[in-house]
């Protein structure tokens, strides 16, 4: 558990302040940040930005009115002032039936500090232009590319603190670092552009410059000389770096908020079986080093490893409190928080391997689509209804060929997530993981 600090502290006094303003209830929130971002392209710098910055939140209830206000500024006269705001605009809110801190005996009251989420190292401008520098050489190094976007490269720190008059109180503090950079080959029209980028908790856990800017160019390379399809129903293949996206879609379907307003295509599907026999999806906020991973909620509730899928089957919403009590239920402690109102969302999310590798997925397929990027959200979370710009290759016989632009891809989720099948290829380098993955039967066609 971490120790208490100034940041708690008040936290404190401006929960004292609302209470003395009136309020009956109320929980407060104080972000912490600090960045520095080096950009550079064609080996000179573009960009050399530092931030930092402080924000507090306070939420009062009066009864089941209840108001949010925030602020940048925590010095003593601005608490007062926002505790009094606060506590004014409650006076005039609607009642909420669902409104409410997260009960007492639901609070966490210690939590895993093995998390290993800081690193205590901060890089300098210099270094990071360096290692921007670096992976752009690398990128434009493979024979084909004509031209650069630029690289980037970052490191930031950041730091949340929560606590609530029902007796919480609880902090916790992240580091993060970046690398990616985009480059083009070929001339004119025929231009194509492809990226890499890596991001981690720790400095040492980051991809070399070399291999982020070696696949970049390699990449943008391969995407030369695109076709286009006729309309056609195959399988489709999703790349890694892009698979996790249908996990997206099932986490907006699942949210305790859109089921309880009966806006989510599985509003009515907890317990059934929406994957194929066998696909089991993780949510773990206790991974270590995770990109999203929490000792416990934005309402102070324990966070704890759920498996939101099991051998196909849906095994729970992503509920916050407000959800919650909606549905009738209890809080499966989701809840995801900035200065404003808490809502339900995953952390670090995963849909755990199959048994097969990519390859035998490809070789399984005569006439389909490897998908490497996706394009717009045309995605209809009532109905499921599925449909997205997308580029990448040809699959011909088991073999990845020619590379394709200009195409969409169409399905319905429902049926989408029971043709699915995933690889054995699963790295964990996002907030959402998931491997290679294979859906049957879809509808593919160029522009």
């Amino acid at each position: 558990m971490s120790e208490r600090g100034p940041s708690l502290d008040i936290l404190d006094h401006l929960l004292g302040l609302a209470r003395k303003a009136g309020a009956d209830a109320a929980d407060a929130v104080l972000l912490e940040s600090a960045s520095l971002g080096v950009s550079c392209r064609l080996g000179d710098m573009e960009d050399l930005e530092r931030s930092e910055g402080r924000d507090v939140g306070l939420r009062v209830l009066l009864g089941q009115r209840q108001a949010v206000v925030s602020a940048s500024d925590a010095e003593p006269a601005s608490l007062e002032l926002l505790a009094e705001r606060a506590v004014a605009m409650a006076r005039y809110a609607p009642e909420d039936p669902y409104a409410g801190l997260a009960d007492p005996s639901l609070l966490a009251r210690d939590w895993p500090d093995n998390l290993d989420m800081i690193d205590p190292g901060e890089p300098d401008a210099e270094t990071l232009f360096a290692r921007a520098r670096e992976t752009e050489n690398a990128a434009r190094a493979i024979d084909g590319i004509t031209n650069s976007e630029g690289a980037s490269a970052s490191w930031s720190r950041g730091g949340i603190a929560l606590a609530t008059s029902e007796g919480f109180a609880g902090a916790y503090e992240n580091t993060s670092f970046a690398l990616g950079v985009s480059v083009l080959a070929g001339q004119g029209t025929a231009m194509e552009r492809d990226y890499e980028y890596d991001s981690a908790r720790h400095w040492a856990d980051l991809e070399s410059p070399e291999a982020i800017g070696r696949r970049a160019g390699e990449r943008a390379v391969r995407r030369l000389g695109a076709r286009t399809r006729k309309p056609c129903r195959v399988p489709v293949v999703y790349d890694p770096r892009i698979a996790g996206g249908l996990l997206g879609h099932l986490v907006g379907a699942i949210s305790g908020s859109a089921v309880a307003r009966g806006t989510s295509f599985l509003k009515n599907s907890m317990g059934e079986t929406i994957f194929a026999p066998g696909i089991t999806i993780v949510d773990d906020p206790h991974r270590r080093r995770g990109q999203r991973s929490k000792p416990f909620d934005g309402e102070g509730v324990p966070t704890k490893r759920r498996n939101i899928v099991a051998d196909g089957r849906l095994e729970t919403w992503l509920l916050d409190c407000t959800s919650a009590r909606q549905l009738n239920l209890v809080t499966t402690g989701h809840a995801s928080r900035g200065t404003g109102l808490p809502s339900p969302g995953p952390t670090n999310l995963y849909m755990e391997p199959g048994g097969v590798t990519p390859a035998g997925l490809i070789g399984e397929i005569e006439d389909g689509f490897y998908v490497t990027e996706l394009i717009g959200m045309g995605v209809n979370g009532v109905t499921g209804d599925y449909s997205r710009g997308a580029s990448g290759f040809w699959i011909e016989k088991g073999e990845i060929t020619f590379p394709v632009s200009g195409m969409t891809i169409a399905g319905n989720l429902r049926q989408m997530y029971k043709a699915l099948t995933p690889a054995n290829d699963l790295t964990f380098r996002y907030g959402v993981n998931a491997p290679t993955l294979r859906v049957d039967g879809m509808t593919v066609a160029g522009n």
